[in-house]
């Protein structure tokens, strides 16, 4: 029987189409930047896309189905296969799932030139072959634990959807709710999983990390009711009171994980770190419930959308990168960097909505934002485009 690296060592084309993370990571960092930095050119009025959607509607929207999108297809393109035993997408139809991709981006940016159903089409077109790809590999490999993910997906994909359909505010929360979701549920398996592993081989492993029991399920169950109670209902009470109680118990998870001992360790304080980003969220949701004139709540928004979004999946996308292309799990000081730019931007940007009138604030976070996933892209451009480490090409 071919395995997944018999598969890929056997595709002799481009080593960029050997594997779902080379891809779609690289697109999401060039992405990451470059759609901020028009962002940032047409918030000073340097510039107009010609896009039918307003400018932040199209920040927004291109942060989480652009982006994102590009994210999520790496990570489970890549984590897919081994989940289920199954051979991993490779060469062109995995070059065919990328072009959907872009031609997505560009039916978006050009809206306004398009029939609305048209450029609805393009953009969901990729999600719905995500789904379709991922759903025949899981129902194939009989792998039933992780329909959830794929359950997750299909959400991201209804939520825009209802997007192009003209509820934005739901749609927008409801995609937030997806990512904040995917990030507990997968976050809440590798970050303690990848923090015991390292903390066991060092001499003194001292206290690790809790395993997931029932009590983890507990807090997943809490999480996911939270959001769905947030895009049904995001400034009522009750919504508040939840969210409370979902930040406070995602804090006591986070707090079993042993994330203080990893300090000397970039790559796993760094996942500590993002997943840090979901509980505060939480709290900044309920404070902008039932304080709305102190507590904005683009602070909230923020907290998930450039901390927990961001700093996870810029931290998974450099792990994964690094072992599945053959280095050593090490951060460079380059990879350090572009934790810490993108860490600071999301700082920036929550302290950006406590502070409206200081606008500086805003170019700082965007500025840092560039910066960070621009190197990563440039630091990590050679691994997607070079074959693994120590393989033969055809």
């Amino acid at each position: 029987m071919t395995t997944s690296s018999e598969r890929i060592r056997a595709w002799t084309g481009p080593a960029i189409l050997s594997g779902g993370f080379r891809p779609f990571f690289l697109m999401a960092g060039l992405w990451a930047a470059l759609a901020m930095t028009l962002w940032l050119a047409m918030l000073s009025g340097l510039m107009a896309l010609p896009t039918a959607f307003d400018p932040v509607g199209w920040h927004a929207h291109e942060f989480l189905w652009g982006y994102l999108a590009a994210v999520m297809a790496g990570f489970l393109l890549t984590a897919v296969p081994n989940w289920t035993g199954r051979l991993p997408i490779v060469g062109w139809p995995l070059a065919a799932l990328a072009g959907l991709w872009l031609v997505g981006r560009l039916a978006v940016a050009f809206s306004a030139h398009l029939p609305l159903w048209i450029a609805a089409l393009a953009d969901l077109a990729f999600l719905a072959a995500l789904a379709l790809a991922l759903g025949r590999e899981i129902v194939a490999g009989r792998n039933w634990r992780n329909l959830p993910v794929l359950a997750l997906v299909a959400l991201m994909l209804a939520a825009n959807a209802a997007w192009h359909g003209g509820a934005t505010g739901v749609a927008l929360r409801g995609g937030i709710a997806v990512a904040v979701a995917l990030i507990a549920l997968i976050g809440g398996r590798v970050v303690p999983s990848f923090t015991r592993n390292w903390l066991a081989r060092q001499p003194a492993p001292g206290r690790l990390p809790v395993p997931a029991n029932r009590a983890d399920t507990g807090v997943m169950v809490l999480t996911v009711a939270t959001l769905a109670l947030w895009v049904a209902l995001p400034d009522a009470v009750p919504t508040a009171i939840a969210a409370l109680l979902t930040g406070l118990a995602n804090l006591w998870r986070l707090s079993r994980w042993a994330g203080g001992r990893t300090l000397s360790e970039p790559l796993l304080w760094v996942l500590h770190l993002g997943f840090g980003f979901v509980p505060l969220g939480f709290l900044l949701l309920a404070g902008a419930a039932l304080w709305p004139a102190g507590m904005p709540r683009t602070g909230m928004e923020h907290a998930w959308l450039a901390g927990a979004i961001g700093v996870m999946t810029l931290a998974m996308m450099s792990r994964a990168t690094l072992g599945h292309s053959g280095r050593a799990l090490s951060a460079g000081r380059g990879t350090v960097a572009v934790y810490l730019l993108v860490a600071g931007a999301a700082l920036a940007r929550i302290a950006a909505g406590f502070l409206p009138g200081q606008i500086w604030l805003l170019t700082l976070s965007g500025s840092a934002w560039v910066a960070g996933f621009g190197g990563f892209a440039l630091l990590y451009a050679p691994l997607f485009l070079r074959p693994r480490a120590g393989a033969r090409r055809g």
